[in-house]
């Protein structure tokens, strides 16, 4: 997993509440288990209008948010299922991190064991930051995750709390099984003292020409 220190990107916006999993990633595009190559299903219901043609109002459609690490969005950001090929998606398309007043509790967690920073704001942050997104043809903000601010545009800057073993997590790219394979030597010596004190228990593992 990509550490995550500080980041400098376009904020794209997404003006909606109580977006779901499935309208991040629909199901039909839930038949791999690659975390690649899913950026084609992200919010593909929304992308293209009725008659076949691009909606020209999400920023996916939208040149000027095409380079875009940063998604700004509304309450409840990931409600509903608990597929994790929503962070794949969102990942994959260049979401580094999302600010938004509240998240999913699932999403949230699953956020941090892929590399992007959920960021929960004060509803009045999130409504400033929309509102200079409005006025601008892109907005840059600055995330860093040592001091935890987001700072942007017109001086502003906001503070965000985070649990302190996420946040360690995050900075130094681990995962789950990052975490576990820090700690593969000790597992190793375990396994093989066990190997000794009880052998019954690994006669499945035991080469069966020995």
């Amino acid at each position: 997993m990509e550490p995550f220190t500080t980041l400098t990107g376009i904020v794209a916006p997404l003006d909606r509440v109580n977006v779901d999993t499935d309208q991040i990633i629909p199901k039909q595009y839930l038949k791999t288990i690659q975390r690649t190559g899913l950026r084609e299903g992200l919010f593909a219901d929304w992308r293209m209008q009725s008659d076949g043609t691009p909606n020209p109002e999400i920023f996916m459609n939208q040149l000027r948010y095409h380079q875009a690490t940063i998604l700004l969005t509304r309450d409840n950001f990931g409600c509903g299922s608990s597929r994790e090929h929503a962070p794949w998606a969102l990942l994959d398309y260049g979401i580094r991190s999302i600010l938004a007043p509240s998240f999913a509790d699932i999403f949230y967690n699953n956020c941090f064991q892929n590399g992007i920073l959920p960021v929960t704001l004060k509803q009045e942050e999130i409504q400033q930051l929309f509102a200079a997104v409005a006025k601008q043809n892109t907005v840059e903000v600055t995330i860093d995750l040592s001091n935890q601010t987001v700072v942007g545009p017109s001086e502003f800057s906001f503070y965000f709390s985070i649990d302190p073993f996420r946040k360690n997590c995050l900075v130094r790219g681990l995962d789950a099984i990052g975490l576990t394979l820090q700690r593969e030597s000790a597992i190793t010596d375990y396994e093989e003292r066990r190997k000794l004190e009880a052998p019954w228990l690994f006669q499945d593992l035991l080469d069966p020409t020995e």
